[in-house]
């Protein structure tokens, strides 16, 4: 993808405050000295059953870039494939349901949207944001004796996984639905009472790959320490026998002259780092003086796998160290 990226015209508009260069969570677009757009765009295909939580899931993972990037939903479109006449339209109902009762507690609204006919069921969300100008939060910009917190445990990927193939129980995995479907809102919120220099969603490149790109603009490197990591339950152990996605190795690929991992850190804890994660949580980069107070404020608000995972120092030869 990004050998293709590289190859299209650069838009060198002043306006535009935040491209394609960093491969940021979204855009920023400025309109008036007070105010700036965020747009964004995700969907995908079902990781869960249940077509009410696919959409509640898929429509929050695709408002947390806005989020990601300091800013708040304003307005969001649908984007739905649909195996028209292969599948009951309550299906439909229900996926486009669950995706609006969470852009409703958002506080946006959806003005619209586009569908197609397709082999496979999809659905995501293009959200459309605000911030200002001077606020805007972006992968880039830790400091060196910055501390890292996630908002959200780890395993999304390894998880789902296990469920599609049999190996766990829906029940067992309800955590992880539930935190899927909870939007980074009040994180959102909370880190900007915070002296915040970087943030980015955890996504499909897992912490690891995420974190590379928090690293992108050569001044500084992330170590995380593998036993803070948040982790859902079992996870680990499901990441041992072998419930892996394929991303886990193209991650593992596409990394390998980029991180450096102990080897003291456990196989599993390995694979969980690396795990694609589906509306994963905020990586907050934090001034040390203000993480005892984010991390506290987060956890009063609710945000329960809120933990301190890493550091932030001045440049290394690696960009990424898991210890």
């Amino acid at each position: 993808m990004l050998q293709v990226l590289h190859k299209l015209p650069k838009f060198n508009v002043p306006e535009l405050l935040v491209g394609t260069e960093t491969a940021d969570d979204a855009g920023v677009y400025q309109l008036r000295p007070d105010l700036a757009i965020v747009n964004t765009v995700d969907f995908f295909t079902p990781i869960v059953d249940d077509p009410y939580m696919f959409g509640q899931i898929a429509a929050t993972n695709s408002l947390s870039d806005v989020y990601a990037m300091g800013g708040d939903p304003v307005t969001a479109m649908n984007i739905v494939c649909f195996p028209q006449g292969k599948m009951d339209m309550e299906v439909l109902g229900e996926v486009l349901r669950g995706g609006a009762e969470k852009v409703l507690e958002a506080g946006a609204v959806i003005v619209g949207g586009h569908s197609i006919i397709d082999e496979e069921i999809k659905y995501g969300l293009s959200v459309t944001g605000v911030v200002h100008p001077d606020r805007v939060l972006r992968n880039i910009g830790a400091r060196a004796g910055d501390v890292l917190i996630l908002t959200k445990p780890l395993g999304t990927g390894i998880a789902t996984t296990a469920l599609k193939r049999g190996n766990v129980s829906e029940d067992s995995i309800q955590q992880v639905v539930w935190s899927m479907a909870r939007l980074n809102k009040d994180a959102g919120l909370v880190m900007r009472n915070y002296d915040v220099h970087a943030c980015s969603d955890i996504t499909g490149f897992g912490l690891l790959g995420h974190g590379v790109e928090m690293t992108s603009d050569g001044t500084v490197s992330i170590s995380f320490e593998a036993a803070s990591l948040p982790v859902f339950d079992d996870v680990t152990a499901l990441a041992e026998a072998g419930n892996l996605t394929g991303g886990c190795k193209r991650n593992r690929e596409y990394l390998s002259d980029k991180i450096t991992i102990e080897s003291s850190v456990p196989e599993g804890l390995v694979e969980v780092a690396l795990d694609p994660q589906t509306s994963g949580g905020l990586l907050i980069a934090v001034a040390e003086k203000d993480a005892t107070g984010i991390l506290n404020q987060l956890i009063d608000e609710n945000v329960l796998g809120a933990a301190v995972v890493g550091t932030v120092t001045a440049r290394q030869k690696f960009a990424v160290r898991l210890y």
